[in-house]
């Protein structure tokens, strides 16, 4: 503080009028700016000069018309999509299938045809086993007419048959049917069998005879079984040598004759 005090003690005296100086100055300023906007506004509000003038042509011309603003074009409309082109095949393969569709077009040709052949040979196969039947039947009812009047002449001609009798001869040629036992009688006592068999076989043997009855030969046809037995009965139609007639006068050409040990 002290300081300060001997500082302002000894700093030179304030000048005199500086107030007054500082107002003038400002004063001055004021005065130049107030002249500087004035200038500048005058040189603005100088009076304008207006002129008229008209513009002529050599050569008459026309005026353009006047642009005309184009109403606004609707929006476009979508165009619909286009189809896919259809693929053209190429050439031989067109060709190709034109081929196959006429190979199966004639194998199916060929098949009906094959069919209609099969049909008309069953039909004639059909046709001719009818025929043949036909024919069948005819035949029986003319063998059928044939038989009956053989019939008819056999009886006219004093048949020996009865009445109901079916031969077309004019007398039965087979044996009686006693006959089998009038062999039995005659054979039998010529068979020598000692031999006790507690079974009873059967031995079959064929005769052949001339007419008179005299006996040509014997065959076994079937075997009893026992052996023994078969000989004794093959040497007992040796012995026999004669067969009797029948009730008719005759004896059969060839018989069947079975014996066995128990009547």
């Amino acid at each position: 503080m002290r300081a300060a005090a001997e500082r302002f003690e000894f700093a030179p005296p304030p000048t005199a009028g500086l107030p007054k100086s500082l107002g003038l100055a400002i004063l001055a300023h004021a005065l130049l700016l107030a002249a500087l906007t004035w200038g500048i506004s005058w040189k603005r509000d100088a009076p304008m000069v207006v002129a008229e003038a008209e513009l002529w042509s050599a050569v008459p011309q026309q005026a353009a018309p006047k642009l005309v603003e184009p109403p606004p074009a609707p929006p476009p409309v979508p165009a619909p999509p286009k189809k896919a082109a259809p693929v053209i095949p190429d050439a031989s393969i067109a060709l190709e299938r034109e081929k196959q569709r006429l190979k199966k077009e004639q194998q199916e040709a060929r098949e009906k045809l094959e069919q209609q052949r099969l049909l008309k040979e069953k039909q004639a196969e059909l046709d001719k086993r009818k025929a043949a039947l036909k024919a069948q039947d005819e035949a029986k009812k003319q063998e059928a007419q044939r038989q009956a009047n053989i019939q008819r002449a056999t009886g006219l001609a004093n048949a020996t048959g009865a009445a109901t009798a079916t031969g077309t001869a004019q007398q039965s040629s087979g044996p009686s049917a006693s006959y089998g036992g009038r062999i039995q009688a005659r054979v039998r006592p010529n068979i020598v069998y000692p031999d006790d068999i507690a079974t009873n076989p059967a031995a079959e043997v064929e005769v052949r005879a001339a007419p008179d009855g005299t006996i040509i030969a014997r065959t076994l046809l079937k075997s009893s079984g026992v052996k023994s037995w078969d000989d004794a009965v093959l040497k007992a139609i040796d012995k026999t040598e004669v067969l009797p007639r029948d009730v008719d006068g005759r004896v059969p050409a060839v018989m069947v004759i079975t014996f066995r040990p128990k009547t």
